[in-house]
């Protein structure tokens, strides 16, 4: 078979995840054209796009969403928005996939393909060792993070069980004394109105409720995020979950439900409210809205928080892989 490496735009990758008969993966919402093109507008500055498909006769085999900084190519996208990211594959063409866009990094003149913050269960990243050993490539695999996630079981009552005796016994009293402090409610809007409207509530609590937020969230961050909460609504996988307490909003949590996960992006509370641990309440009750809507994984993304390990959550390492093309 003879495939081909060509260019493609930002634009185009809409397209391509648009049509079905492509059959293509896209495993996660970082890699997402959405989540590429709010990236690109707020930080692409300097940076050159390295955005390829390898295609069989009609048929996009794969593609791969590079980008070229300092000399190597990388994914587009950073670690500190996104959590991790890999390539874009038609399943079963890894191998020929890792051949092919090797060549033609190595053909553009570039020797260092630099790899970060993959997972484990990457099938591309298992062809691609495979690849740089059968061409005597250096290849390196190195853990520089971590990201935590659950399985999660039939109902709720099944995920209270999963925990020690200790977590779940302060799950439950953290519950108890916040219904015993007023009437809560919980709701998940997925309308663009309803998320347009309690934005502002968000980012005011998500500044107000710890000081590395607040230097974090920079006008240039707030920028992204906006945009690329606008891209995701469109794509259909926004959420936004509301606690309130006697109507009250105390607490905010932007989530994307893609495939069968539920990926916890950012959150913020009431600091007034902190007594009534309002911030790990309003995850307790997006665990149970997750279980309750049949969703199979809870995936808190990346950051060894202590709160993820009492709410359930496993370490799954995050690595940084380079493959030296000489």
């Amino acid at each position: 078979m003879s495939y081909t490496v060509s260019d493609i735009s930002l634009e185009d990758l809409y397209s391509y995840w648009r049509d079905p008969a492509q059959s293509l993966v896209w495993p996660y919402p970082f890699i997402l054209p959405h989540w590429l093109e709010a990236w690109w507008t707020s930080f692409g500055e300097g940076k050159e796009p390295y955005l390829k498909k390898i295609i069989d006769g009609d048929d996009i085999i794969g593609i791969a969403p590079l980008m070229i900084s300092d000399g190597a190519v990388g994914f587009l996208g950073s670690t500190d928005v996104c959590d991790y990211q890999d390539f874009i594959i038609r399943p079963g063409y890894e191998p020929v996939f890792c051949a092919e866009i090797c060549a033609a990094i190595k053909g553009n003149g570039y020797s260092l393909l630099e790899l970060k913050h993959v997972r484990p269960d990457s099938h591309v990243m298992n062809a691609l060792r495979e690849y740089a050993g059968e061409q005597h490539f250096p290849f390196s695999s190195v853990e520089e993070d971590t990201s935590v996630g659950l399985t999660l079981p039939e109902d709720f009552e099944g995920y209270l069980n999963s925990l020690n005796t200790k977590q779940r016994h302060e799950v439950r009293r953290k519950l108890r004394r916040l219904n015993e402090s007023g009437t809560v409610t919980y709701r998940v809007l997925d309308d663009k109105p309803g998320i347009q409207q309690a934005l502002d509530g968000f980012f005011s609590m998500f500044v107000e409720s710890r000081n590395d937020k607040a230097l974090f969230l920079t006008p240039v961050m707030k920028t992204f995020f906006l945009n690329l909460m606008e891209k995701l609504g469109e794509a259909g996988i926004l959420r936004l979950g509301v606690l309130e307490l006697d109507g009250l909003q105390v607490a905010d949590i932007i989530f994307f439900d893609y495939g069968d996960c539920r990926y916890l992006y950012n959150c913020g509370y009431k600091p007034e409210y902190t007594g009534l641990s309002v911030g790990l309440v309003s995850k307790i009750k997006t665990i149970e809205d997750a279980i309750e809507r049949k969703i199979r994984v809870f995936d808190f993304l990346k950051g060894n928080e202590t709160y993820k390990y009492h709410l359930g959550g496993r370490d799954m390492p995050l690595s940084r892989c380079r493959v030296e093309l000489t």
